[in-house]
């Protein structure tokens, strides 16, 4: 993830990487046939540590979703520039963010908006019209944290936003 953070998925070797692990490429390689396939592999294991059961989540825990994200900002830093690069066509994790992204704005919308607040959140929106709007916003004040972190409170804007949606 280092690597891929300081140098992007193009700019990153399997070299590099393998180095970075402490591994030689050929050992690299036995784990990670193609720099392809270790990309997904770093993607999915980033995952995983956020992974958290969908019947557990709550619209206050996103909040502490972002203030924990707020605590690493190399994994963001790595999340966001392959986030960017694979808006490209052809690039290896354009089908694996298309399909992550679905998959978020799908509980997003049940398993957070529809079980705090049922068919209408206090706005008047349904859940699936916020469900991007919630997710737009976390990824955006990530991009804008990363650039300029003194003034912008990511958790404290994150709040605010919660508060729009009519969440105290």
């Amino acid at each position: 993830m280092e690597v891929i953070a300081e140098r992007g998925y193009r700019g990153a070797s399997m070299a590099s990487v393998a180095e970075r692990v402490g591994l030689t490429q050929q050992g690299l390689l036995h784990y990670f046939p193609t720099k392809d396939a270790l990309l997904v592999a770093v993607l999915k294991e980033r995952d995983q540590w956020d992974a958290v059961p969908d019947t557990r989540w709550r619209v206050d825990l996103l909040a502490s979703l972002v203030e924990y994200n707020a605590m690493r900002p190399g994994i963001i830093q790595t999340f966001s520039a392959l986030l960017g690069e694979s808006v490209t066509e052809r690039h290896p994790a354009r089908e694996y963010f298309t399909e992550r992204y679905a998959r978020v704005r799908a509980s997003t919308a049940a398993a957070v908006l529809r079980a705090e607040y049922g068919e209408r959140l206090p706005n008047g929106l349904t859940p699936e019209r916020t469900a991007p709007l919630l997710v737009a916003v976390m990824d955006g004040l990530q991009f804008q944290w990363l650039l300029d972190p003194e003034p912008v409170d990511m958790p404290g804007a994150f709040r605010d936003f919660l508060a729009l949606l009519g969440e105290d």
